[in-house]
C-alpha cells in the first residue's frame, strides 16, 4: 500500500492541500499519521476521494456529502438510508440535466437562426422561427 504525503496526495487526486484540509475538517476523508504525526494517504483514500468527487460532479450539495459519509461509517445498517439519498441527488440530477438540454437546445436554435440570417439573409424573428421546432 502506497503512502502519500498531503502534497503528493493533493497531486494525484487533482485537488488542493487547502481543500484537503477542508475535507479533513468536514470529516469527509480522515488522513492517517506516521510516527512523526504527519498526515499521510494511501491508496485506498485515493479510490475514496475520487468517489467523493463523483457525488460532487452529480451536484449532490456538502451536507448531503457530510451525511452521507456519516451513514456510512454506521455501516451496512445505513444501507438502505444511503441508497435513498443517492436515488434522491440522481432524481435531481437528472432534472438539472433535462433542463440544462432544454436550454441547450433553444441556444442551439438561436445560433441557427442567427446562420440564417448571416447566410441567407431571413427576416423571420426568433419567435416565428422557434415556433417552428415546439
Amino acid at each position: 500500500m502506497n503512502k502519500y504525503s498531503i502534497g503528493k496526495f493533493a497531486t494525484k487526486v487533482g485537488l488542493t492541500t487547502y481543500t484537503l484540509r477542508y475535507y479533513d475538517k468536514q470529516k469527509l476523508i480522515i488522513p492517517k499519521r506516521d510516527e512523526n504525526n504527519r498526515r499521510y494517504y494511501d491508496d485506498e483514500d485515493v479510490k475514496w476521494i475520487g468517489f467523493i468527487l463523483h457525488l460532487k460532479g452529480t451536484g449532490m450539495l456538502m451536507t448531503e456529502i457530510q451525511e452521507y459519509v456519516e451513514l456510512r461509517k454506521q455501516g451496512d445498517s445505513t444501507i438502505n438510508q444511503r441508497k435513498q439519498l443517492l436515488q434522491s441527488v440522481r432524481k435531481r440530477s437528472i432534472a438539472e440535466i433535462n433542463e440544462r438540454k432544454s436550454h441547450l437546445k433553444i441556444l442551439s436554435l438561436k445560433i441557427d437562426w442567427y446562420d440564417g440570417k448571416l447566410k441567407y439573409k431571413v427576416n423571420e424573428n426568433f419567435e416565428e422561427y422557434i415556433k417552428r421546432f415546439r
